[in-house]
Order: structure tokens, then C-alpha cells, then sequence
């Protein structure tokens, strides 16, 4: 197949003897009176005009035909014909041009509906004065049955020609500048191949009626043209072979690829801006104001690297399925269900809804996230660079990749300039070259801007420790990703560390236990808990996220090495934890603190279901509220919600001891209602209160022995305030 340049008119030579749009093909779209189509129209007569009417002729993507006995039937092109038929008969009637030399129109057939092929043939007999409305002239035509105005192709070709006549009426010499050459297209006839249902499909596959993109292809084309035609001729050559090749496993239900073309192409884009220490943040992502950006700056470095773009993930899509490549080196995890994380040896673990990102891009979103857009970067990177990276080295250093997405949310990745933190993706991209392609991290002050920022400080630093330690380590290496691959820890290990790799596993049996006795365990080895101001705490829950808030280091929380000391010790007591061990360490606490007669805020948490929300059937995020809780530890309350106090909330030694739900919710669950009383709770009592004056009616003092700096109760104060209570309140 070879293809050639050709306008409307000398298309009717070499043995074809006629143009035929087959029954198969959609009707005639481009006269649709909707918003996105007469965009579509404008742009496209815009296009047309300024050809005719400056030296800047166009040429127009490619036509596919099927050529056979003379009759050449249309694969693909159907649209940019059927205006350039309508712009040739328009020019033929305003300049009365001979019939001996419009001749060649009469071979313009429309066979989709009975209908179109009429009226085609009607206009070219049609006799035109140019006095009225085109369209209304037209329609008084004795010739001319109503019937027509139902068929669409009729009736967009009226509602073109009127846009034709609009925009062309002062056009002189139009049928001359036409016979010039002024609009042309790129001609490959398909021989031999005959017309099937599957061709037709597969080279319709670019022209979705209801889109831009033919005229996107032709508007980037006369740019192109107007820096290289060779250039041009080759990228416009592979839109339409090997890189609709490409998408087509990613095609739409209408079997077309274009808006998967347009989203990459703008994926495209915004690398080519964050390179500049740009962000398309505010700006449109318009194709066509994509192309204003596009041909910005240096235009034959942003080609250059759309062609190898592309390129890169063509060549892979002939060795390979692509969704089959990402497959074997990502699989798709989850941050709530502890069953579906399944660490398998050269694979990464990703936390979007889908493991091929190319195919996320092309198909299922036309804007990526910002962390989806670092990770499809960081896979073109390898591939641009193959012949550079073995894929050992490179399932090595996207992990490291995956790890730093994973544990920078938030403000750090940030493409905005307004924000605090800047726009943090050009100092990303440029960290991701260099892992990608050295295996290397590099330090702020080696980032081309060393004043931005780029992925989370913590995690940066965990990973060069990795990096380090498992290039030491090689044989323990498996063992450490495994690891990352916990849906608690998505990549952030700091909380283990690196000095016991014996704890890697033990971590993992620990976590197949029930989150409520890890808590109750932990807790018995140690305040563990970590707080973001001085009065919210969290502790860990059966909800996974609590497990997640307090295994990732913040600079806003403080605690976390006081979770790290207590956990250590706890995976030091065995080599393999099951449910009944932690049992064990319960039991033994709490019959050490009743033969000890030591009863402090944590025997009270792991001894009684209302210090823990969902042993009593509410939402428990783990989260805590203290007042002073150096002081005052057994003043506190249950949260319901993950931030402040609310109606849900309760204070738990009242909770433990209600009856008939008398925890009062307007005094967001701290007063124990009873007729005409209420009981709140002091660090060392228990005081009961006239609900209408608020006068301390009575108290149960609770007794208490100083152990280190805090003040310890050695009476159960649950059991002895039930039983006080027993006739003076129930």
C-alpha cells in the first residue's frame, strides 16, 4: 500500500471511475446542530477558508478506500469528502463553471440511505441563484420532496452548505485556488483486501462523529507542515497505522480510539509543561489549546519526544500486550481488606483502581491523578530507556517509585503554584528520571531547582536506606518487600526498621491476628499511642486506617517512636503470633493488676468492651480525647468520628455502667442522666450532681497510691462504683 497526495478533483483518475460512501458507514455528522459539532464545523471551515484565501494551503489526513473495478469505496474519510464534495458544488455554481469540467462530481455517490443518494444527485442538476438563504432555495426546489428534510445526511448537507455560503460567499476565484491545489489529502488505497465488516471497523476507528479529532489531526498537521513537511508526513503517517495499532485494545464501545489518542497526548502535554517548572493547574485542556501549548517553545524537542512516546509503547505492543506488561510487574491492592494484598516476587502493589496506568490513561480517564501521571511517567521512562535498564534493575527501582507515590499524598503531590508547598511534580519527574534511569536518589541540593521540594522527606530518606541495605542484604531483600507490601504499611516500614530483619515476618503474623487484641497486647507493653494536638489520641482499632495513621510518621503527630519501642518489644516476645498468644499476654496483665491491685486507664481499656467503640457496636476509629493526660489519665473520652468530640462520643466508666442508654448525648456523652441527677467522672472520683442547679448532691472517691509520676487507682472503680450505685441511683 503506498500512499499519495491528492486533492477531490484528481482523485477521479488512475482507474477510479467513482467515489462510493457503502451502506455500512454512519450518515453525514458534520451538519449536526449541536454545541460540539458546530465547533467541530467552524474549525474545520476556518481550516478550509484560510487555504483558499492565503498561501498556506492544508493538507488533510488520510482517506482509506477500497478500489475495486473502478469503484473506490470508502473506509475512512466519509466526513472530509462529503464537505470538500459540498465546497467543490458550491464553487461550481457561484462561478457557473463549465459542466464538462464539474463532470467528475456526478461520480460522488452516497449509498447509506436511498435518500442521500438522491438529493446528491439532485444538487448536482439543481439550478441555484444565490438571491436567498442556500438551504431555504434549495427546499423550494419543485424537485426537492419534504420527505428528504427527515433523512440526517440531507439535512446536515443544508445546514453545511448555508455554512459554506457564509463563510465563502466573498471568496474569489474559489473553483481555480480548489484545481490549484489548495486543500489536498493524503490518499492509501487498500487493494486486494476487499470491504468486510472487520476493515471497516478497524479504519473507522478514527473518525467518532461526535468529536474534533479529524480536525484536531488537521489543524496539527499544517503546524507540523509549517516546520518540516517530511516531519509532518511521518507522525500523521503513524497517528493513523502504528499508533492507532496501539490503542486499539483500548478502543471505546464505538470502536474508536481518538479520545484515547487526545488523553495521552495531553498526559503528553503536561510532562512537557512540568519540564518547564510549569503546571497546566488553571489552564484549559482544550486539544486544541493543548496545540497552542504544544507548538510553544522548542517545537521539534516536544515532537521529538511525542514520536518517541508513543513509539516506545507501540514497540512494546508488538512483543507483548501491554495490559499483560503491567500485569506481570504491578498488581492492584487494598488499603481496607486484609486478604486481597498478595506480595509476589518482581511486582509492585498499587493502590489505584487499576494496574495497567497506560491503559488508565487512554481508556478509563482522561485526566490521571497526579499520582497515576507519576507512575505512567515512570514506566515510559523505562521503556525510553530499555536498552539502558535490565528488567531486574528496573522491578527494583519501581518499587522505590510505587513507595514514594504511595506515602506522598496531600499537599506534597501538588501541582498547584499557589499552595505552600509549591508545585512539587517537575521536582518529582526529575527525582523519577534519575531512579529510573541510575538507581539513584537524588539529594534537594542535585534537584535542577533546589529550592522545590519533591516527594515526602521521610520516605526519601527510608528509601535510601533501603537502597543500601538491601544492596548488602541481597538474600534478605524479598523478605523486606514482602513487607512493603502489607496493606498497613504500602510501603512505609520505619515503624520495624531495618536493624531485626527476624521482624519482618513476625510483623506479618502479628497482623493475621484480631486488630482488637494486637491493640489490647500493644497497649499492655507500653503507652503506644501518638496525638496531633494535646487532646486527640489515636490507638489502634479493627478499623485497618487507625493501624495506618499510626504506622506512617508525620511531622504533625508526635509519638511515633513511642509506637516503634512498644511494638518492637511486643514482636520480640515470639517468633510467631497467633490469637491465643495474645490471649495469653491479656490474661496474665489482668490477673497481675488484680493481685497487684494496680488499675490503670489501660486495664480498664483492655478489661472492659466501652473503652473500645466497636466491642459495643459503634464506629471506632481508634481516636481518643484527653484533656491532660499526664495528669488527669483517667479523664477521657471515646470518639466517634476522627477528629473532635461529637453527640456519638462518650466518657467509658460511665458507659460501662449505664442503664437504659442514660449517657447524655447534649453533654456529648460525659454525664450519666439519673431522675434528677447526673454523674460525671474525676480523675479520682466519681460525683454525683442536681441536674437542675448543677450542686454536688454526692461523690464516691476512688482510692489511689502514686506509682512513677501518676497516680494509680488499686480498686476497680467500675465494679465499686456498680455496686455504690445499687439503690441510690438504679
Amino acid at each position: 500500500m503506498t500512499e499519495s497526495l491528492r486533492t477531490f478533483m484528481n482523485i477521479f483518475s488512475d482507474g477510479v471511475k467513482q467515489i462510493v460512501i457503502p451502506n455500512i458507514q454512519r450518515d453525514y455528522a458534520q451538519g449536526r446542530n449541536t454545541t460540539e459539532i458546530r465547533r467541530v464545523r467552524e474549525r474545520f471551515l476556518d481550516a478550509l477558508y484560510k487555504a483558499v484565501t492565503t498561501d498556506a494551503s492544508i493538507k488533510l489526513d488520510f482517506v482509506y478506500g477500497s478500489n475495486e473495478d473502478g469503484t473506490l469505496t470508502l473506509l475512512d474519510g466519509q466526513q472530509r469528502l462529503t464537505t470538500l464534495f459540498l465546497l467543490h458544488w458550491y464553487a461550481a455554481k457561484k462561478e457557473n463553471i463549465p459542466l464538462a469540467e464539474t463532470e467528475f462530481l456526478k461520480k460522488f455517490l452516497y449509498d447509506t440511505r436511498p435518500d442521500s443518494r438522491e438529493f446528491c444527485k439532485f444538487l448536482i442538476a439543481a439550478k441555484v441563484s444565490f438571491g436567498e438563504k442556500l438551504s431555504a432555495e434549495i427546499e423550494d426546489n419543485a424537485d426537492f420532496p419534504l420527505s428528504w428534510k427527515k433523512d440526517p445526511t440531507v439535512s446536515s448537507m443544508l445546514v453545511i452548505l448555508d455554512a459554506i455560503d457564509e463563510k465563502f460567499c466573498d471568496v474569489e476565484n474559489l473553483w481555480a485556488k480548489l484545481k490549484d491545489g489548495a486543500i489536498s489529502f493524503y490518499f492509501l488505497p487498500i487493494d486486494d483486501m476487499g470491504l468486510t465488516d472487520e476493515i471497516y471497523v478497524t479504519m473507522n476507528s478514527r473518525g467518532k462523529p461526535l468529536t474534533d479529532f479529524e480536525h484536531f489531526k488537521a489543524e496539527f498537521k499544517s503546524r507540523l507542515d509549517e516546520i518540516d513537511g517530511e516531519l509532518s508526513d511521518r507522525i500523521i503517517l503513524k497517528i493513523d497505522t502504528d499508533w492507532t495499532d496501539l490503542l486499539w485494545d483500548y478502543r471505546d464501545e464505538d470502536n474508536l480510539i481518538d479520545d484515547g489518542f487526545l488523553a495521552y497526548f495531553g498526559f503528553l502535554c503536561d510532562v512537557i509543561l512540568y519540564r518547564k517548572d510549569d503546571t497546566p493547574q488553571g489552564k484549559s485542556r482544550d486539544p486544541f489549546d493543548l496545540l497552542k501549548e504544544f507548538f510553544n517553545g522548542d517545537v521539534r524537542e516536544n515532537v521529538d519526544f511525542m514520536e518517541r512516546s508513543f513509539d516506545c509503547w507501540y514497540e512494546l505492543s508488538k512483543r507483548e500486550k501491554i495490559s499483560a506488561f503491567f500485569a506481570d510487574r504491578v498488581s492492584t491492592g487494598s488499603r481496607t481488606n486484609k486478604f486481597i494484598n498478595r506480595h509476589e516476587c518482581g511486582k509492585i502493589i498499587t493502590y489505584f483502581d487499576r494496574a495497567d496506568f497506560f491503559g488508565d490513561c487512554v481508556k478509563f480517564s482522561k485526566k490521571l491523578s497526579l499520582g497515576q501521571t507519576v507512575m505512567l511517567y515512570a514506566f515510559q521512562t523505562y521503556l525510553l530507556n530499555v536498552d539502558k535498564i535490565s528488567d531486574a534493575d528496573f522491578r527494583r527501582r519501581i518499587r522505590i517509585v510505587n513507595n514514594l507515590v504511595e506515602n506522598s499524598k496531600g499537599a506534597e503531590l501538588s501541582n498547584s503554584e499557589n499552595r505552600n508547598n509549591g508545585n512539587r511534580i517537575p521536582a518529582m519527574l526529575e527525582q523519577v528520571d534519575s531512579i529510573i534511569i541510575y538507581g539513584k536518589i537524588l539529594e534537594r541540593d542535585k534537584i535542577r531547582n533546589k529550592y522545590q521540594d519533591s516527594f515526602n522527606s521521610t520516605q526519601l530518606e527510608e528509601e535510601r536506606k533501603k537502597l543500601l541495605w538491601t544492596a548488602e542484604n541481597p538474600d534478605k531483600a524479598e523478605s523486606l518487600f514482602e513487607l512493603e507490601d502489607h496493606y498497613l504499611l504500602y510501603g512505609q516500614i520505619g515503624i520495624i526498621g531495618l536493624g531485626y530483619p527476624e521482624y519482618f515476618e513476625r510483623f506479618i503474623s502479628l497482623f493475621k491476628c484480631q486488630y482488637d487484641k494486637i491493640s489490647c497486647a500493644l497497649l499492655i507493653m507500653g503507652d503506644y499511642l501518638q496525638t496531633m494536638d494535646r487532646k486527640v489520641y489515636q490507638l489502634g482499632s479493627p478499623n485497618p486506617k487507625s493501624w495506618q495513621n499510626l504506622f506512617h510518621k508525620s511531622a504533625l503527630v508526635r509519638g511515633f517512636e513511642d509506637t516503634k519501642e512498644f511494638l518492637e518489644k511486643l514482636l520480640r516476645s515470639t517468633k510467631n503470633f497467633d490469637n491465643d498468644y495474645l490471649n495469653r499476654i491479656i490474661d496474665e496483665y489482668l490477673a497481675k493488676c488484680e493481685r497487684d491491685s494496680e488499675f490503670d486507664w489501660i486495664y480498664y481499656h483492655v478489661s472492659y468492651p466501652s473503652f473500645r467503640a466497636f466491642s459495643i457496636g459503634l464506629k471506632d476509629y481508634g481516636k481518643y480525647c484527653w484533656w491532660d493526660f499526664e495528669h488527669e489519665p483517667y479523664c477521657f473520652a471515646v470518639m466517634s468520628t476522627e477528629k473532635r468530640l461529637s453527640t456519638n462520643s462518650y466518657q467509658p466508666f460511665l458507659k460501662e455502667v449505664e442503664v437504659n442508654d442514660n449517657i447524655s448525648r447534649e453533654h456529648l456523652g460525659m454525664r450519666l442522666i439519673f431522675g434528677d441527677y447526673y454523674v460525671e467522672c474525676e480523675n479520682d472520683s466519681y460525683v454525683v450532681k442536681n441536674l437542675e442547679t448543677d450542686k454536688e448532691e454526692d461523690r464516691l472517691t476512688i482510692t489511689q497510691r502514686k506509682i512513677g509520676d501518676r497516680l494509680i487507682d488499686t480498686e476497680d472503680r467500675i465494679k465499686k462504683f456498680a455496686e455504690w450505685a445499687k439503690g441510690y441511683l438504679y
